[in-house]
């Protein structure tokens, strides 16, 4: 048995709540939950390396491009963690806690109490990371909760040196795709890093995107039970997130963006950020123009290569179940995947 099952059986069994005292003694009006802004990308971005964690969220910017379409809200407890929490419809979520791996199952119990005795709520967790997941259940702290993996939504995972060089059999292709754009457009492109200056370009690319896709996309993705959905619904909200982006020097500045320009003109931009413990680039936004064979292959490559020449790892998100998007992730040849989980709590009942 782990020292973290330890820590945790008698945190889970005793009620304790670490250094600080038993969590029926804490007071939970103390906790309170604000919008999560755009000075918190950098101001909480240290919490969110405190653990192993390989999602696409575990670096400040996926929350933060988010925080709109599901009213993402932070609370900092004792400087040691922190909680995240979205609301939408069907009500409230957490995310797994931002904090020390030893003391996990202890935080999560404390936003479990606090769903349920402050919101009137059984605790439920969308998208949980599967090293948070794994932590919780050797500590016993899901012993009476639903898991559940959300296939379409695990994210695929790269190794960066491959993706760099797209060397190798299998990588063929891409790499021919890129020399046929080099050939075509010799001398009439360039890549380079964005700045600040060149939010208007972006904008009016992302605009002439837009239009371009919603002339061109059925609008429609099918998940894993088969079910229908509004993919246009979720693409219509990353757009505002990077808008978000931005309209926001203090998160524009804490994130990598780079470009192709042919021509003098803006014809694709990526936006990534970078979570300097597992070493890993996370590609968070990718637009370019698809009527311009191997631009994309090109952006893809082009960024790692300027703004990532470290990442050992490559998290390029999940596909939301849409298959044009699947079939060109796995085209890439993941070297493996960060699987979530749906957690909901079982013994709950409502006062």
């Amino acid at each position: 048995m782990s020292n973290t099952h330890h820590y945790a059986e008698n945190i889970i069994k005793k009620g304790k709540l670490g250094h600080k005292g038993k969590i029926n003694m804490f007071d939970l009006n103390k906790i309170k939950f604000t919008p999560y802004e755009a000075e918190d990308v950098e101001k909480l971005k240290e919490y969110f390396y405190m653990r192993p964690n390989k999602s696409c969220d575990s670096a400040p910017l996926d929350s933060f491009i988010w925080r709109n379409y599901y009213k993402v809200q932070k609370c900092v407890i004792e400087n040691e963690c922190c909680m995240m929490m979205l609301e939408k419809e069907e009500g409230y979520a957490g995310c797994v806690p931002m904090c020390d791996e030893a003391k996990l199952p202890e935080y999560f119990k404390l936003q479990e109490k606090y769903f349920n005795e402050v919101l009137n709520s059984p605790f439920q967790i969308y998208l949980a990371d599967e090293e948070g997941v794994e932590v919780l259940k050797n500590a016993g702290a899901l012993d009476n909760y639903e898991v559940s993996e959300e296939e379409d939504l695990k994210d695929y995972l790269y190794e960066g040196e491959k993706l760099r060089t797209l060397a190798g059999k299998k990588l063929s292709k891409k790499r021919n795709h890129i020399n046929k754009f080099k050939q075509l457009y010799e001398g009439r492109w360039e890549y380079r890093r964005l700045t600040k200056e060149d939010k208007l370009i972006m904008l009016a690319m992302l605009t002439s995107w837009k239009l371009n896709k919603d002339e061109t996309s059925e609008g429609e993705g099918i998940n894993e039970n088969e079910e229908s959905f509004d993919a246009m619904e979720s693409l219509d909200a990353e757009i505002l997130g990077v808008h978000d982006i931005l309209n926001n020097d203090s998160v524009f500045e804490n994130v990598r963006v780079g470009g192709i320009f042919i021509d003098g003109e803006l014809k694709a931009f990526s936006i990534g950020n970078y979570n300097p413990r597992e070493k890993m680039a996370i590609i968070d936004i990718e637009k370019a123009d698809p009527e311009i064979p191997g631009l994309y292959q090109m952006i893809n490559q082009q960024f790692l290569i300027n703004e990532f020449p470290e990442a050992e790892l490559v998290n390029r998100e999940d596909d939301v179940g849409l298959q044009g998007l699947r079939k060109a992730k796995l085209s890439y040849y993941p070297s493996g995947y960060e699987r979530k989980y749906m957690l909901k709590q079982k013994d709950f009942i409502a006062r």
